[in-house]
């Protein structure tokens, strides 16, 4: 049984490079995905400190708003040497009075590493939390994670956000130095669409 019989998909997001990946993970079982920018949602505070917190406010309100299933995910880069920063903050730290720069989010992730003297490897993560919010109020959740180290100096002009100081397990080049489409084959988000559409599109349904 998958959990919504619906064939359009909501996803709860104003980023088109994000919402064409999802419809192209989704295209082979004839989901049509529609944006929040299409019903001219807003985008939700969110308040929360986890990825899951946040992923629920934007998923919950998008479903609510319309009435259809609505995905959302939150994610980001966890340090070990930091603690887990900078987190659910991770876009956070990238804001200035003109927008995001992650360079210099780079940068200030890269300034605190030496700062505490942390010893290489610099082990990290990046985590995705995709969920799934039903009309009905109830909602479902599928974590995903890529672990690997940073590097210095940045690596790569493909990819977004940290993807040029982060290394993959298993790879000799960043996120930033891979094809993006071999990247989502193997990202913290491909992890977690792998058990969403496990639970959705089960073999034989």
């Amino acid at each position: 049984m998958t959990l919504f019989a619906d064939k359009t998909l909501l996803v709860a997001s104003h980023n088109k490079g994000k919402i064409e990946e999802i419809a192209h993970l989704l295209e082979p079982y004839g989901i049509a995905v529609t944006s929040a920018a299409e019903h001219g949602l807003s985008e939700p505070e969110e308040t929360e400190t986890t990825f899951v917190g946040n992923a629920r406010i934007k998923a919950h309100y998008a479903a609510k708003e319309t009435g259809l299933p609505a995905l959302a995910d939150d994610s980001g880069l966890e340090v070990d040497a930091l603690d887990g920063a900078p987190g659910v903050y991770t876009a956070d730290w990238a804001e200035t009075p003109t927008g995001r720069d992650f360079k210099m989010a780079m940068a200030k992730v890269h300034d605190a590493l030496l700062a505490k003297g942390a010893a290489t490897p610099w082990r990290a993560r990046f985590c995705c939390t995709l969920v799934l919010a039903l009309p009905d109020g109830t909602d479902h959740v599928f974590p995903g994670t890529m672990d690997g180290q940073l590097v210095w100096p940045m690596r790569g002009d493909q990819g977004h956000g940290y993807d040029p100081v982060f290394q993959p397990d298993g790879y000799d080049i960043t996120f930033g130095e891979m094809d993006r489409w071999e990247k989502n084959k193997i990202s913290h988000r491909a992890d977690a669409f792998a058990k969403f559409k496990a639970a959705c599109f089960p073999e034989g349904s």
